[in-house]
């Protein structure tokens, strides 16, 4: 065989895409025909990993923005050693039960960083990656913590918005340790770029502080030139890479046609030749593989030496570090929660739940060196700042909480880069309302199993005069639906409490705390002996007179429904009143405790200040859901509730009404 280039390295690439495509009859293999050649330079010059250490804490992380050329991935990971995917797992790419997915997930693959696909997140996530690093170095030093994030974005994920959040947030904090290798190939599904856009891309990453680097995408050596400029610099870089959608493809280069389609037999037969690659399907010759294998075992001496020094660190570092490797957080957490609430029922505090999650943190935060809080500019109404954080900034990376700025989904992406990057617990503020902005990337947090708490207050009506711009009335029903997201609305300090110390726990989960603006009366009085808020509801007491109606009600509504419990107690007709704070958890217990609380000879009232869509899970038919199903109205709170309804004469009065009618 003729010598091994960069190039044959590339045409690797390019012959297991476009193979892969074509078997499966779907995917996109333009994009990684076109940028094969700068990652073939990135992967084999500068990328510092270990295919058989995957999970090293010191590796360069690499994130494929571009999802849809997935491929590139895949076929770099198989090239270089990984143990996954293999060639059968390539042969079925796309195919149920691969871990080849038509977009990268993290959880299939070990050398897959962050699930990518919804353009601009892999690049927001990296940003979040990039603190974490710098935050994470500032702790322990260069010797432990010293690499940089890696990320190829396609034009599509520098039109989204959130590009726009994530080069700002990353230009201020001037994260030096991020490089975009743009793939510059000027199309889109739709064909041209020009189509659609006209911005100057390289002056919009310029006015955000960024170093910006052009150079050839299909010459390795052009590459590489400018990967070292870019790693001397101390701002985050962009760099150009100006490409040919579908490289080697005789008719389909350039064009739109590459982009998200197989090739087709006769144009893949067409770009084996112009490649001059005279393999067949899925075959990569023995001298390739194993060049191929000898770069991706490049990384292992510095791994050696790497593991060298944390074994000679001092034993305070070390013992930190590697507790911190693990994600979990000690029992002193824990134990901090418990005595809080302790404290909570010797001495009960009426506060907003916002304030709860505060006084929750300031007892959790001195034991859980990981957690790194923040908030997307509302932090003295979110109360996500304590005494013990201190700014995360250019200046000082050693900090615990980050200004977002108005930044709502690109502080959701990057708390997901930094749950992602390990050995950190984020968590952020915002309004509940505006989960609307974040909902993909919370959506991402679930899909991905990332342990992220989103602290989301003013969560109803009870905001008052701010109106219904700003009072989220569907929103908790929204978050409710996505899969493996826990989301907690506490009636209390002592339910926030428990939230928390759940959300710290649950490592492959992330949480929502909603949480009021209003003051709350202390519901929970007594010790109860477990955490109650796990078992997503629970009986806060039984009827005293025969039980005809059983109330159940989350956050600020408890109370409430209390009240109207109180006033059909007085007229002989019996109420059980039930807390419900996480239906995602109750919905995880037995069938026996379900309908212990939730009994069939039962009227099963909910009481909820938001859309009541959703609640006949628990209330059935013949049930009664008490909520507002329509936008709010800007006034005080005491006259909002009134006006909606949900005030305890009110409620008692429509149950009282529903009973007459059965009988």
């Amino acid at each position: 065989m003729a010598e091994i280039t960069d190039r044959v390295l590339a045409n690797a690439i390019r012959a297991l895409s476009m193979d892969a495509v074509e078997a499966a009859n779907s995917g996109h293999p333009g994009m990684p025909m076109g940028m094969a050649d700068a990652a073939t330079t990135l992967f084999t010059r500068h990328l510092k990993y270990d295919p058989t250490q995957p999970k090293w804490q010191d590796r360069d992380r690499f994130v494929l923005s571009a999802g849809h050329g997935s491929m590139l991935l895949y076929s770099v990971l198989h090239l270089t050693g990984y143990a996954r995917p293999t060639l059968d797992d390539i042969r079925n790419f796309r195919q149920l039960g691969s871990p080849c997915a038509g977009h990268p997930e993290n959880f299939e693959l070990e050398g897959v960083e962050t699930t990518t696909g919804p353009l601009g997140q892999g690049l927001a996530t990296a940003v979040g990656m990039a603190m974490a690093e710098r935050h994470l170095n500032a702790v322990f030093g260069d010797a432990l913590v010293d690499h940089r994030t890696y990320v190829i974005a396609g034009d599509g994920c520098l039109m989204e918005g959130i590009s726009h959040e994530a080069i700002g947030l990353a230009g201020h904090l001037q994260l030096g340790r991020l490089i975009v290798l743009w793939d510059d190939n000027r199309i889109t599904i739709d064909g041209a770029v020009s189509l659609s856009s006209s911005e100057d891309t390289a002056k919009r990453f310029d006015a955000a502080g960024w170093q910006v680097l052009a150079c050839d995408g299909q010459d390795a050596d052009a590459v590489d030139r400018a990967l070292t400029e870019a790693r001397a610099d101390p701002r985050p870089t962009l760099i150009a890479c100006r490409t040919t959608i579908g490289f080697g493809a005789p008719k389909k280069a350039g064009t739109s046609g590459a982009h998200g389609s197989p090739l087709g037999a006769a144009e893949i037969a067409g770009a084996r030749e112009a490649l001059g690659w005279t393999y067949g399907p899925f075959e990569i010759p023995e001298e390739i593989r194993a060049e191929w294998t000898r770069f991706g075992a490049r990384g292992r001496s510095e791994r050696e030496a790497w593991a060298e020094r944390l074994a000679a660190a001092p034993a305070e570092q070390r013992t930190a570090f590697e507790h911190r490797a693990a994600n979990e957080p000690p029992q002193a957490v824990y134990d901090a929660i418990d005595a809080h609430i302790a404290g909570l029922i010797a001495a009960p505090q009426g506060v907003a739940t916002r304030r709860a999650s505060e006084m929750a943190l300031e007892v959790a935060l001195p034991a859980a060196d990981g957690m790194f809080g923040g908030s997307a500019d509302l932090t003295g109404s979110n109360n996500t700042k304590t005494k013990y954080l201190q700014p995360f900034t250019r200046d000082s990376y050693g900090g615990r909480y980050a200004y977002y700025g108005i930044r709502e989904f690109g502080m959701a992406a990057a708390m997901n880069g930094i749950a992602l990057h390990g050995q950190m617990l984020p968590f952020g503020g915002t309004f509940l309302v505006f989960s609307d902005y974040m909902r993909n990337a919370i959506r991402m947090s679930a899909l991905q199993q990332t342990r992220v708490v989103y602290v989301l207050t003013h969560d109803s009506i009870g905001l008052g005069e701010d109106g219904p711009t700003h009072q989220p009335v569907e929103h908790l029903l929204s978050l409710r639906a996505i899969p493996n997201l826990a989301v907690y609305r506490p009636c209390d300090a002592v339910e926030t409490a428990e939230a928390w110390a759940l959300a710290i726990a649950d490592t492959h989960r992330p949480s929502v705390l909603a949480l009021s603006r209003q003051n709350l009366p202390q519901q929970r009085l007594t010790d109860a002996g477990e955490n109650l808020t796990a078992r997503g509801g629970y009986r806060l007491r039984s009827a005293k007179a025969a039980r005809r109606v059983v109330f159940v009600a989350t956050g600020s509504e408890v109370h409430i429904a209390g009240a109207a419990a109180d006033a059909l107690e007085a007229e002989g007709i019996g109420c059980d009143l039930v807390s419900l704070p996480c239906w995602e958890n109750f919905d995880a217990q037995t069938e026996a405790y379900r309908t212990d609380l939730l009994p069939a000879d039962a009227l099963i009232v909910s009481v909820e200040a938001g859309v009541t869509m959703g609640w006949e899970r628990y209330t059935m038919v013949r049930g009664l859901r008490i909520g507002i199903d329509s936008f709010g109205a800007s006034a005080p709170i005491d006259k909002l509730y009134d006006h909606f309804g949900l005030t305890a004469p009110k409620i008692a009065a429509r149950v009282k009404a529903r009973l007459e009618d059965k009988n």
